[in-house]
């Protein structure tokens, strides 16, 4: 319900304001100071009103320094006023004294409006898409003079003012225009800049005043504990990426090698005395260390504001804030380029489907429920004791859509990992008969949540070519990853959490018993292609007492070894993008804690080592095969060769693609070795080993095939005859004319 609107102040004939206006001004509760304050015609003549606490005299000057008049206390509070002998309405700036001192301020209400009436339209409508340009705080010039224009959207508050260290966190002294048809108030502060801490004083539409808010887009925050916005320069960074944004322009990232190493920024490396890494120490270390390995993108977990540590960043509260932890904003957009000039993507993951209840975020921003449901059946998230947003507010969708485009276009972000689509998708996740409301057509599938991801689909990929989505949703929901116009939410691809679920059981059974769930590893190819895949091997798996991933592998110390090895490879070779999260590259022990780096000692030890050259070698295949990559979401990349030896837990598949040489994935998941073991192959002649986890340099017991096997035209077919070695996953590929160059430590 829109609130009452305060009038126009009146003027006495000598341009005084009525008596009730001066009190609520000094009292800190008029809705319109703006009718009240500034420059204002009387007649003919001009009058200034100004509130100046502390000080006893006030002369107005021009901005050029010129005398304008004296202005008379009429409040001890602080107010005054007086007649001006300039006869054009123009900025003022104040001398102000008092027995201890005097100072300078710009009036901030002697200024017209920045925003204009296309802004208040396109607002109003819910499609202003730089909304990031309009709202928050901007450094601008404005009239004459240099200051910050703060906007922010509060439309049931009686009353909104931004405070800060510049006003002594004192509501009283710049309280905000209301533009009323938008609900957004305004204010352009002259004589500050970037630097300056400050949040939002809100009097509610009961007249209470809430907890102080941070600026929902605030472009830079305190470091945690403390809570306030900070003002910020807009970027100025010189980009050198073109070639890298070039090449994804133009690609189709479904026939691209797309393999992610997953971050949590906080905890990867810590600096000796155990604080974060600033981004230009990230830079410095993990930059090369992911070329290295041979990764396509780093993917972060949640890098915007955060006040609470152990939330892993998924408990957001400034979604346009890369958090102060690691240093200023321009150091995110100094990584982003580094990792785009050495030919490394970045995604980063978002969180749009729920935001936490500290009281100084978005939860009762203005004293109502503005961006979640006021029906916790709606609006509470039983999991994660948090609000979630209003779809159904145009305002809302608005927020968060030009979030996504805001990350694309400022710090050239290459995708955004879309966090917990299932629980916005269904009405009823995680709820009990009679905890959910149905949507309009009596069903469980959340409407607005759905056009909300398709406009933010839509818009993304329309005004950000070569940006990715990517959806976390771990259910049934068709076309999770098909175009808007098709019926599909628009992403670019999903996670099969199906994949995860699947291996991780079954490596985790002891080999014996493998035989009775061969279908573990059958059953995904049935879907592997109703969408675009990207196989996930993420932090939910080596976290709150699940282990590790070595820690999952079924046998002894050297089975795990040899099994994680064959499963990373396994991977590797099966359709679909790939997704490994840190530490888990090098075979880590302890599960993963935000609190601690990862234990990169472990390097040091032969087993260790031989995981991570097996993850740099295959990262090395699989994007110099088009086999391995060129064809991951389509189903005639892959056909089967063996499917059905579960007796002996074998599985062999061919992967091909325009442009290269198929190569053939063979796995053998027991510890025995399958000597004259008959594989079946498309074509005769000499194919290559080109990688073989049970390789000696890789602490494997060194079994293979000397390199190469011959595939000959028998009864039956054409098949090589050859030897699996024991946990083991190898790939051959046919050899041209030409061969291809191969990286070290592959084959045996």
């Amino acid at each position: 319900m829109r609130k009452p609107r305060a009038t126009a102040a009146t003027s006495g004939p000598d341009g005084s304001a009525p008596a009730s206006d001066v009190a609520a001004i000094v009292a800190g509760t008029h809705g319109n100071p703006f009718a009240v304050l500034g420059v204002h015609e009387v007649g003919k003549n001009l009058f200034a009103r100004c509130f100046v606490p502390h000080a006893e005299f006030v002369t107005a000057y021009t901005l050029t320094g010129m005398i304008a008049g004296e202005l008379s206390r009429r409040d001890d509070g602080g107010f005054f006023e007086g007649k001006l002998s300039i006869k054009k309405r123009q900025p003022l700036r104040y001398h102000a004294r008092n027995a201890g001192g005097d100072w300078w301020l710009t009036d901030p209400y002697s200024f017209g409006p920045v925003l204009g009436p296309m802004d208040d339209y396109y607002i109003a409508e819910g499609s202003h898409l730089r909304l990031f340009d309009k709202l928050g705080a901007h450094v601008i010039e404005h009239e004459g003079a240099t200051g910050v224009h703060f906007a922010v959207w509060a439309p049931n508050a009686r009353r909104v003012s931004v405070v800060g260290d510049f006003n002594d966190w004192d509501g009283r002294r710049h309280s905000m225009r209301d533009r009323r048809d938008t609900g957004i108030w305004e204010v352009f502060i002259p004589d500050i800049g970037a630097g300056r801490p400050y949040k939002y004083e809100i009097i509610g539409p009961d007249g209470v005043r809430l907890p102080l808010k941070a600026d929902p887009f605030a472009f830079k925050s305190e470091l945690r504990p403390a809570t306030a916005s900070v003002t910020a320069a807009s970027p100025a960074h010189q980009w050198g990426d073109e070639a890298h944004r070039s090449f994804w322009r133009n690609a189709d990232p479904r026939r691209e090698a797309i393999s992610i190493y997953e971050v949590h920024a906080g905890s990867w490396q810590l600096r000796d005395d155990g604080t974060f890494l600033s981004w230009d120490e990230l830079a410095d270390r993990l930059i090369p260390y992911v070329v290295e390995t041979g990764f396509t993108h780093i993917e972060f977990m949640p890098i915007s504001e955060h006040p609470y540590d152990p939330s892993w960043g998924y408990q957001t509260t400034g979604l346009y804030a890369p958090s102060a932890r690691f240093g200023d904003p321009a150091g995110f957009a100094r990584f982003v380029d580094g990792a785009h000039r050495a030919g490394v993507g970045v995604i980063l993951d978002w969180v749009p489907a729920h935001f936490p209840v500290d009281e100084h975020g978005l939860v009762h921003f203005d004293g109502t429920a503005l961006y979640e449901h006021a029906d916790p059946r709606q609006g509470f998230h039983p999991d994660w004791n948090t609000a979630i947003y209003n779809f159904g507010r145009r305002e809302v969708v608005s927020f968060l859509v030009n979030n996504a485009l805001f990350w694309a276009e400022k710090y050239h972000v290459d995708g955004l990992r879309v966090d917990a689509v299932a629980s916005m998708l269904y009405l009823d996740y995680s709820r009990k008969a009679g905890e959910w409301i149905p949507n309009e057509k009596g069903g469980r599938e959340n409407l607005e949540a759905v056009s909300f991801l398709q406009k933010m689909n839509k818009e993304l990929y329309g005004h950000h070519p070569g940006v990715m989505t990517i959806a976390e949703e771990s259910t049934s929901w068709p076309k999770v990853s098909a175009p808007v116009h098709e019926g599909g939410l628009g992403f670019g691809f999903k996670w099969n959490m199906g994949f995860m679920h699947d291996t991780l059981e079954y490596f985790s059974r002891e080999p014996i018993f493998r035989k009775h769930h061969h279908n573990d590893l059958t059953f995904g190819l049935v879907y592997a292609f109703s969408e675009n895949f990207v196989l996930p091997l993420s932090h939910d798996e080596v976290v709150h007492g699940k282990g590790t991933l070595l820690g999952k592998m079924a046998g002894d110390d050297w089975q795990k070894f040899a099994t994680l090895r064959a499963y990373y490879a396994f991977m590797w070779g099966y359709p679909g993008k790939k997704l490994l999260f840190m530490g888990q590259e090098f075979a880590q022990r302890r599960e993963w804690s935000e609190a601690r780096a990862l234990d990169w000692n472990l390097l040091d030890f032969r087993s260790h080592r031989g995981v991570w050259q097996v993850v740099r070698d295959l990262n090395y295949l699989y994007r110099s095969r088009p086999a391995l990559h060129g064809r991951d979401c389509e189903p005639e990349g892959f056909s089967w060769l063996i499917v059905d030896d579960s007796q002996n837990s074998v599985f062999a598949w061919l992967r091909s693609a325009p442009g290269g040489n198929p190569v053939a994935v063979i796995s053998n998941f027991t510890p025995v070795p399958r000597d004259n073991y008959r594989v079946p192959l498309p074509k005769a002649g000499t194919w290559r080993e080109i990688i073989n986890t049970d390789a000696s340099e890789y602490g494997g017991s060194g079994k293979g095939n000397g390199g190469a096997v011959e595939a000959r035209a028998e009864e039956g077919g054409i098949s090589a005859t050859m030897l699996l070695p024991p946990l083991s996953t190898i790939m051959l590929e046919l050899v041209a004319e030409q061969a291809m160059s191969r990286p070290g430590n592959l084959g045996g």
